[in-house]
């Protein structure tokens, strides 16, 4: 799996979140025998240093509530904490699982920025609609983020990803690229 890498923390006031101008400074690549593994080295290979522990951030547009609660559920199970804004935070709670409601930023605070910056928060996912406004709303969150160090994901596929391979954190290791050109020599196709 390729990962784009972005030099956000050299560029005071920019948006992290990713549009289709935007230009990565490099690429990485990660390997494994299943997509979450794969995903997890290429974003340590980025230089994105994920938890083992400690409370996830999750706030998501409606769309992706259905597909949160799975990605929750997956980071319950290991053991990570989690907060949500309000309306996550239900969505999470009718699935079932314990979770901590924190006020967005227009809210008042506490808020989710007094959070990253007190160091409770681990992990952010954070979805928003397509809306300039949803957009600018987030952007303390991610700015936060960023300058915290507190890895962050704003799109439902890569929080699911990043939640399967999780369970991968403490065992990886690197493989040989010698062995990888023979395995993938031995599924060759032979054509007349």
């Amino acid at each position: 799996m390729k990962e784009a890498v972005f030099p956000f923390i050299k560029f005071p006031g920019v948006d992290t979140i990713l549009g289709p101008e935007m230009k990565s400074t490099g690429e990485v690549m990660g390997v494994g025998d299943s997509f979450g593994e794969a995903f997890i080295k290429s974003q340590v290979a980025a230089g994105i240093r994920l938890p083992s522990s400690g409370n996830v951030f999750i706030s998501v547009k409606n769309a992706d509530k259905p597909r949160a609660t799975e990605v929750a559920q997956r980071l319950v199970k290991l053991g990570f904490g989690l907060i949500a804004t309000r309306g996550t935070a239900a969505a999470l709670t009718a699935a079932g699982l314990p979770v901590r409601a924190v006020n967005k930023v227009a809210e008042g605070r506490p808020n989710i920025v007094d959070l990253l910056k007190n160091d409770e928060i681990a992990m952010v996912i954070n979805t928003v609609e397509e809306k300039r406004t949803a957009i600018q709303d987030s952007y303390h969150i991610r700015r936060a983020s960023l300058t915290d160090q507190v890895p962050t994901f704003t799109t439902i596929a890569g929080a699911r990803a990043v939640a399967i391979g999780l369970d991968k954190l403490a065992g990886l290791a690197p493989y040989s690229l010698q062995a990888l050109h023979q395995r993938l020599g031995s599924d060759k196709v032979t054509t007349s």
